[in-house]
C-alpha cells in the first residue's frame, strides 16, 4: 500500500519498514537531477526533519521525512546515479527506508486518491 503527503513523497510499507521517496510529479517538477545526498543509516528523524537534498538543474531541495523514525537502509545507487530518480521516481529511484518510531503516523497519510486530489487530478 502506497501513502503520500503534501511534500510529494510517496511512502510503501512493508511489514515493519517504509520505504521513502518522491512522486513523479516532484521528479517532473525538479527536473533532470544532477545530485543526491541521503542521510546516514541510523540516522533518526522527527517527522518534518530535512533527510535528504535534492539538485536539479533548475533548483535545490530539501526532501523531508515524512513520518519519524529510524534510517535502515539508503539508495546508494541514485546518490552515484541521480539520474534514477527521473526515470524511476516510484519504483529503483527509491531513497531511503525508515523504521517508524509510530506505525500509525503512516497510517494518517494520503491515500493515492488524496494526493490526486491536490494535484487538481
Amino acid at each position: 500500500m502506497l501513502k503520500y503527503t503534501a511534500d510529494h513523497e510517496w511512502l510503501k510499507r512493508d511489514g515493519e519498514v517504509v520505504t521513502i521517496g518522491i512522486t513523479d510529479h516532484a521528479a517532473e517538477t525538479l527536473g533532470d537531477l544532477v545530485f543526491v545526498q541521503l542521510p546516514e543509516v541510523g540516522a533518526t528523524f522527527a517527522k518534518g526533519d530535512g533527510a535528504a537534498v535534492v539538485e536539479s538543474v533548475k533548483a535545490a531541495s530539501d526532501v523531508y521525512a515524512p513520518i519519524g523514525g529510524e534510517v535502515v537502509e539508503i539508495n546508494q545507487a541514485i546518490v552515484e546515479d541521480p539520474s534514477i530518480v527521473n526515470r524511476e521516481p516510484q519504483g529503483a529511484g527509491w531513497f531511503f527506508k525508515l523504521k517508524p518510531a509510530d506505525m500509525s503516523a503512516f497510517d494518517a497519510l494520503m491515500d493515492e486518491a488524496a494526493y490526486r486530489a491536490t494535484l487538481g487530478q
